[in-house]
């Protein structure tokens, strides 16, 4: 049996591996000379004259500007709302909570086109009053299906709240965008806009980041708190924040990296106006449609320059303790 089993070892060790290695080597190869030829194509398609010519432009450096602006503001909401939300979905069971996580990655899921028209059909043809009676109605299921006790009855004073909301306001013709630019924000063709079309998606690639990080903190170190005094807030506030710090950094880094790359939902909400809603993804585009093929290819360099920036920024908070 030694001798037998010392055989089937030999034959085991000497078998070759590099058929299987070479197949690995070509579709990485493959892959990586396939994304090698796009930067280059834009890289030969420009001159640094021409892209010096398209960055002293007024209206692209208004663009430029715009982009930063808004993907960090569309940024740091994310992280603050990805948060709570990450750490709700991963310390408690409830009912509802597989629905729920279903729920938030329909934005990474739907065409960015119909996040688009969603938010254009929500702030043009739905009144106020519609909106507060469709969020009393998810509180309302929220309530009867969610849970018992302190949940029940917090979403159930949430449904009564905002179903007195719909009462006052029903009766209006007025639509969403109406009552929110009577209050100073108008939206839709805005540059507040831009920020509301990036933040969707931008906000589900932060919570599945920040629900990442939360899973790799032990709930011992909260246990541990609670039990030399700090109630469950304290305990989340001075002992698991400062371990999320990096996850937190991780998650904005890519949801600015998420905004940076939204096309769709901004040129239906906001628009691309020269001077007011253009942003570098929309600035390629308006290129393109005058035929400046070369300014829309020193764009498209800007953009990939900046991706593989904030890409190499979530790298490095991953491999110094982040959350990816």
């Amino acid at each position: 049996m030694m001798a037998g089993e010392r055989r089937e070892q030999r034959i085991w060790r000497v078998r070759p591996e590099w058929p299987f290695l070479l197949f690995l080597v070509f579709v990485v190869a493959a892959y990586l000379g396939l994304l090698l030829l796009l930067v280059g194509a834009n890289v030969l398609t420009v001159s640094w004259s021409q892209a010096g010519e398209i960055l002293k432009n007024p209206d692209i450096q208004h663009s430029i500007k715009l982009t930063f602006v808004t993907c960090t503001v569309t940024a740091i909401l994310s992280v603050l709302l990805s948060v709570p939300v990450a750490y709700l979905l991963s310390r408690y069971q409830f009912r509802g909570r597989a629905f729920i996580d279903t729920l938030l990655d329909i934005p990474i899921l739907l065409p960015p086109l119909i996040v688009g028209l969603s938010l254009l059909i929500l702030f043009n043809r739905v009144p106020p009053s519609a909106c507060c009676w469709m969020i009393a109605g998810g509180f309302g299921l929220a309530a009867v299906f969610g849970g018992k006790g302190l949940v029940r009855n917090v979403t159930g004073g949430m449904a009564v709240l905002f179903g007195v909301g719909g009462l006052m306001l029903s009766g209006g013709e007025s639509s969403l965008e109406d009552a929110v630019s009577g209050a100073g924000l108008p939206m839709t063709f805005h540059p507040l806009g831009v920020v509301l079309a990036q933040f969707p998606v931008a906000a589900a690639f932060a919570v599945r980041t920040m629900r990442t990080t939360f899973d790799q903190i032990s709930p011992r170190y909260e246990e541990v708190a609670m039990t030399l005094g700090c109630n469950r807030g304290q305990a989340f506030t001075r002992v698991v924040l400062p371990l999320a710090g990096k996850g937190m950094v991780a998650a904005g880094t890519m949801a600015w990296a998420r905004a940076l790359g939204e096309f769709g939902p901004i040129l239906i909400f906001a628009g691309a106006t020269r001077g007011r809603t253009e942003v570098l993804a929309t600035s390629v585009f308006l290129e393109i449609n005058i035929g400046n093929l070369p300014g829309a290819a020193a764009l498209s360099l800007l953009m990939i320059l900046l991706a593989v920036t904030t890409l190499l920024l979530v790298r490095f908070f991953a491999g110094k303790g982040g959350a990816l």
